[in-house]
């Protein structure tokens, strides 16, 4: 069964989310080719292109020029969480921007913003490396008999 989300982000932040998982991913130091990480996050080059050079400007990523050249982590994955890069992207927001306010059930919206930012502000792409690694673990077959 999918998963919904009462959280409300745009394409380009879900892309940037990508990218830089991508990048912690592949984090040994060398750089990282933007048709790379396109290829293997599913996401449009030209767009990732953009994203990647806010995520640059936003003192994320770094890169590299030349034939050897792409992106790389500027810091290590243990210090960037999502919320910093959520934020970044969306203009330092991350609560329900599409619901208005001075509704009745605000008080339980705040909560709900509130138990999400602490889940996203906690949470660095080490994390999410970490876990997803021992979920493909998870799936290897188990030929013994």
């Amino acid at each position: 069964m999918a998963s919904t989300t009462l959280m409300n982000f745009s394409v380009k932040c879900e892309y940037a989310l990508r990218a830089v998982f991508e990048l912690a991913l592949r984090s040994g130091g060398e750089p990282v080719r933007i048709a790379d990480i396109a290829l293997r996050q599913n996401i449009p080059q030209k767009f990732l292109e953009t994203i990647l050079s806010e995520l640059k400007k936003s003192a994320f990523l770094e890169s590299k020029r030349g034939a050897e050249g792409g992106y790389m982590l500027a810091r290590p994955a243990e210090t960037i969480t999502v919320g910093q890069v959520l934020r970044s992207v969306e203009g330092g927001r991350t609560g329900r921007a599409t619901l208005e306010t001075g509704g009745s059930l605000d008080f339980f919206w705040e909560r709900v913003d509130a138990a999400v930012a602490e889940i996203i502000d906690r949470t660095t792409f080490a994390d999410l490396v970490r876990e997803w690694r021992d979920r493909q673990a998870q799936l290897v077959p188990n030929w013994e008999i």
